[in-house]
C-alpha cells in the first residue's frame, strides 16, 4: 500500500483506527451512535425552536440554552457523521484536509462549551440569589457580550493550538489511534519534539477548564446557601433538582476533559481516552436538552402550546 504524500511530507489521508479493535462491534456501535445522534439533533432543535417561538421563554437562561443547543448541534456534527461513515464499511480513512478542519472546528466548539457552561452557572447564580434584580443585571446587551466572549475565546484558542499542532512533522505517519482528529491524538502521532505543544495545550486547558469549573462550583455553593433558606420544601426541591441536573452535565463534560487535556503527554490507556472522549463528543450533547429542559415545567408547557398551535392551524 504505497502512501500518497501531499507537499511537506504530510499524508493525503489518515487512517483512523476507530473506537475498538474488534470489527464485529462496528455494526452495533453504528446503530447506537445513529440513535444517539438522532436524539441529539431532535432534542437540541426542539429547544432552539421553542425558545425562539414562545414569548414566555425570553429570559437570559433560554438565550444561553439556545446557544448551548446550537453549539451541541455543531459539536456532534463535527465528529459523529465521520464516525458513522467509518463504522459502516471497511473505509477507515479521513483526508488530511478533512482531518485538519475537524481538529480546528472540534477544538473551537469544545472550548466554547467550556466557557459557556461557566457563564450559564453565573446566570443561574444571579437568577436564584438576586431574583429581584435579575432582569436588570442580565440585560440583553450583557447576554450578547457573554455569549460572544465564549465563542471568541474558543475560536482564539483553537487557532492557536491547532496551528501549533499542524506544523508538527509526521514523518509519513498516517495511523491515528482515535475515531476522529483531536489535538492530543495528533500530537502523539508526531515524530518531532512536541514539548511546546504539550505545555501550551495543558496550560491553556488548565485555564479554560479550571476557570469556568471554579466559576460553576462557586456559583452553585452560593445557590445552595440561598436554597437552604427557602422556607417551603417544594421550593427547595425545585431549586435542588435544577442545580443537580446542571452539575451532572458539568461533571460528564469537564471530568473527561481534565483527564485528556491537562496531561496530554501522559501515556494513559488510549482505550480509556477513547471512551472518555465519547462522553463529551456524544453523550453530553445528547443529555443536555433532556437534563436542562425535561425537568423544566416552563419548557414543557411551551412545547405543549407550540404543538397545540401546530395542530389547530392544520385543522384550519
Amino acid at each position: 500500500n504505497s502512501m500518497k504524500l501531499i507537499s511537506g511530507g504530510f499524508p493525503e489521508d489518515f487512517i483512523l483506527l476507530g473506537l475498538t479493535k474488534y470489527p464485529w462491534l462496528d455494526l452495533p456501535l453504528f446503530f447506537v451512535l445513529l440513535t444517539s445522534y438522532t436524539f441529539t439533533l431532535l432534542g437540541n432543535m426542539a429547544i432552539i425552536l421553542v425558545s425562539q417561538l414562545d414569548s414566555q421563554l425570553q429570559s437570559p437562561m433560554y438565550f444561553f440554552l439556545t446557544n448551548l443547543s446550537f453549539l451541541d448541534l455543531c459539536f456532534t456534527t463535527t465528529t459523529v457523521p465521520q464516525m458513522l461513515f467509518n463504522l459502516q464499511g471497511p473505509n477507515k480513512n479521513i483526508t488530511y484536509i478533512g482531518c485538519m478542519a475537524q481538529a480546528y472546528v472540534f477544538h473551537w466548539l469544545g472550548c466554547t462549551e467550556c466557557v459557556l457552561l461557566g457563564i450559564m452557572a453565573l446566570d443561574r447564580y444571579v437568577a436564584v440569589c438576586k431574583p429581584l434584580r435579575y432582569s436588570v443585571i442580565m440585560d440583553h446587551r450583557l447576554c450578547l457580550q457573554l455569549s460572544s466572549t465564549a465563542w471568541l475565546t474558543g475560536l482564539a484558542n483553537s487557532l492557536l493550538q491547532s496551528t501549533l499542532t499542524i506544523q508538527l512533522p509526521l514523518c509519513g505517519n498516517q495511523m491515528l489511534d482515535h475515531f476522529f482528529c483531536e489535538l492530543p491524538g495528533l500530537i502523539k502521532m508526531s515524530c518531532g519534539n512536541t514539548t511546546v505543544n504539550e505545555i501550551t495545550l495543558s496550560v491553556v486547558a488548565t485555564f479554560l477548564i479550571m476557570g469556568p469549573l471554579s466559576m460553576i462550583l462557586v456559583s452553585y455553593s452560593y445557590i445552595a446557601q440561598t436554597v437552604f433558606r427557602i422556607p417551603s420544601a417544594a421550593g427547595r426541591l425545585k431549586a435542588f433538582n435544577t442545580c443537580s441536573s446542571h452539575l451532572l452535565v458539568v461533571s460528564l463534560f469537564y471530568g473527561p476533559g481534565i483527564y485528556i487535556y491537562m496531561q496530554p503527554s501522559e501515556e494513559g490507556s488510549q482505550d480509556l481516552i477513547k471512551v472518555l472522549t465519547l462522553f463529551y463528543c456524544v453523550i453530553t450533547p445528547m443529555a443536555n436538552p433532556f437534563i436542562y429542559t425535561l425537568r423544566n415545567k416552563d419548557v414543557i408547557g411551551a412545547m405543549r402550546r407550540l404543538l397545540r398551535k401546530a395542530i389547530s392551524t392544520k385543522e384550519i
